[in-house]
């Protein structure tokens, strides 16, 4: 079942009050600081929504947001989506975790750099990526997109942040949704 906007704000506003995995900050707060990285980086639209929406599978995951499983939650959320949001958002959600993987393989520090829970997670998520791996990853389609929105990840993980309003994320995501005429309007206005 494909969810809406409004559906999708629902969740937020509701179960985004939940603490995001062992972090100091809950997942809306986590979602909005992500989507404000990515606006205030010049991300596309759809970049945009991709880092405000990258973790929704947590809310919609069968025990919510699990620090003893890896809930597989980059692909849960993709079905409710699909049909409302394009590639554009999809893929960087699908693929974000995936780029965590690939810059724990390809960047030096880039592990030691990660929250403690980041890096519980990724060892639950499978660890780094080999060499042959992390090649794959990075001839994929969205693959450069994921990368920055996993780095805007690690970086929305702070206490008390102030970011914009999930309505003003949320006015981006419908934006996205009506499709690219609708965004080349915003943008060009």
């Amino acid at each position: 079942m494909a969810l809406s906007l409004d559906d999708v704000g629902h969740l937020l506003a509701t179960r985004g009050g939940n603490q995001y995995g062992g972090e100091a900050v809950t997942q809306l707060e986590h979602a909005l600081q992500c989507a404000q990285w990515a606006e205030k980086s010049g991300e596309t639209p759809a970049t945009v929504v991709a880092a405000l929406l990258h973790d929704l599978g947590h809310l919609l995951a069968p025990g919510g947001d699990s620090t003893q499983h890896d809930d597989l939650h980059q692909y849960v959320a993709i079905p409710f989506l699909r049909g409302l949001l394009p590639d554009a958002v999809l893929e960087p959600i699908r693929l974000h975790v995936d780029a965590k993987r690939y810059l724990c393989a390809t960047e030096s520090g880039y592990w030691e750099r990660l929250s403690s829970a980041s890096q519980l997670s990724l060892h639950l998520q499978g660890g780094p990526f080999l060499p042959k791996e992390a090649m794959r990853f990075a001839a994929q389609p969205f693959a450069q997109e994921a990368i920055r929105l996993r780095r805007y990840d690690d970086l929305s993980k702070v206490s008390g942040a102030i970011t914009l309003p999930l309505a003003h994320y949320l006015a981006v995501a419908d934006v996205v949704a009506q499709g690219p005429l609708a965004q080349a309007t915003v943008v060009h206005s």
